[in-house]
């Protein structure tokens, strides 16, 4: 008896049957399958977000068919036999079966075929070559994907240097998979084939690196998988500054003990060193975007030093200073960084004071310094710099008059 995934949710929503039901009328039953991650995730009791569909259909069949239905049709990878259906505003990835006729470790010349088989081996891990009809039936051609999800097995489709010489970018998604669903040893071949392959991740693009290792950072534990990095060659061959797995280590620790679960960005800081110029290099050669770059060079500044034992004044001064979020950054990394258990109450206490702490703005404006007796120009700015550091060092002090009367005295002093 053929194993089935049922009815799940996701398969119940009026906008799947309807694609399904449009390729059916096309090709007839059963030549529409889920395929990849709602499969997998769905036997796992994982999420699903993406719904990837499987047919023996040209594009071109695809597209008619949709139309006829009166559902969008956008050719977003044509070439490649992918089509995306768009049904009550949800995105639906159609895709030809195919086989690969051409590849050079980045990228593929593909054939379509009617093959289902074909088509699974094609793919990178089996259990990610599992497909569901749309009653949920099951179907497993390399006869190994059922049994990998059970016991949580990352291993390539058939032969595992063939695959990966297919696409180099499979070597990051066999640490990523590793680190979302691997249970136990990671299976022996697979690994080492990314061992001995590992040179060829230097041809890749680096906004495909970079995704590829934040969403493996992502994972709720992706310590076990980035020490299988290390020991392989593969993290420095992708993050060469990477200074070591340590820090690492107690960040993940900390975060998964304060339900702090998926902030990739901060565990590559924590792989890094305490250095703004690293940090940018780190960024620039990952293509991260600005926002990103910016972030990871304020969590890696070196100075001003944090210590658990800081007053609320004095974190007040750096939150002021460098901001909630890289106040925050640098808390966790130094509490990583530190005896952690010695002093947890204590770091832990620095977090919330940050994040709660409504950030003054200095209660002074350019109008008010002239008034004082301040001539316009550059001195104006001076004066605001030297009322505010007073102002500061004061515990951003909310009395107004005392703030005028700090201004009269520094005007004074500068003018006279």
């Amino acid at each position: 008896m053929s194993e089935s995934l049922g009815q799940r949710p996701w398969m119940t929503l009026p906008a799947t049957k309807a694609v399904m039901a449009a390729l059916e009328a096309e090709g007839g039953a059963g030549c529409a399958r889920f395929v990849g991650g709602c499969v997998r995730n769905s036997l796992l009791g994982e999420k699903v977000d993406d719904i990837d569909i499987a047919t023996p259909l040209t594009p071109e069949r695809v597209i008619a068919a949709l139309k006829q239905a009166g559902l969008k049709a956008v050719p977003t990878g044509i070439d490649h036999g992918t089509v995306t259906a768009v049904a009550e505003g949800r995105p639906y990835e159609i895709t030809t079966l195919r086989r690969d006729v051409e590849t050079d470790g980045r990228r593929a010349v593909v054939a379509f075929t009617e093959d289902w088989a074909e088509d699974a081996q094609r793919r990178d891990f089996r259990l990610n070559a599992i497909y569901a009809d749309a009653a949920g039936t099951l179907y497993d051609p390399t006869g190994g994907g059922l049994a990998d999800v059970k016991a949580g097995r990352i291993v390539f489709v058939g032969d595992a240097e063939t695959r990966i010489r297919e696409d180099a970018l499979r070597i990051l998604r066999f640490f990523r998979f590793q680190a979302w669903y691997g249970k136990g040893e990671p299976h022996a071949e697979s690994l080492a084939a990314c061992r001995d392959q590992r040179l060829l991740l230097g041809g890749l693009s680096a906004e495909r690196v970079s995704k590829e290792l934040l969403k493996l950072l992502a994972a709720y534990d992706p310590r076990p998988a980035v020490r299988l990095m290390a020991q392989t060659g593969v993290l420095a061959q992708v993050l060469p500054r990477a200074v070591g797995l340590a820090r690492l280590e107690r960040l993940v620790a900390i975060e998964t003990e304060m339900l702090f679960t998926d902030d990739a960005l901060l565990r590559l800081a924590a792989l890094l060193p305490e250095d703004p110029a690293v940090a940018a290099e780190t960024a620039q050669a990952l293509r991260l975007s600005n926002a990103q770059r910016d972030r990871l060079v304020a969590a890696l500044q070196p100075e001003p030093k944090l210590a658990s034992w800081m007053s609320p004044r004095e974190a007040r001064r750096h939150v002021y200073r460098s901001g909630v979020e890289p106040f925050t950054d640098r808390v966790m990394l130094a509490w990583a960084a530190s005896d952690r258990k010695a002093a947890t109450t204590q770091w832990r206490a620095l977090l919330p004071l940050a994040q709660s702490w409504p950030v003054p703005s200095l209660p002074l404006t350019g109008d008010e310094v002239v008034a004082a007796g301040v001539p316009k120009g550059p001195l104006v700015g001076e004066v605001m710099r030297e009322v505010e550091a007073w102002w500061v060092e004061n515990d951003f002090i909310e009395d107004k008059l005392s703030i005028v009367e700090r201004l009269k005295a520094v005007a004074q002093g500068m003018v006279y």
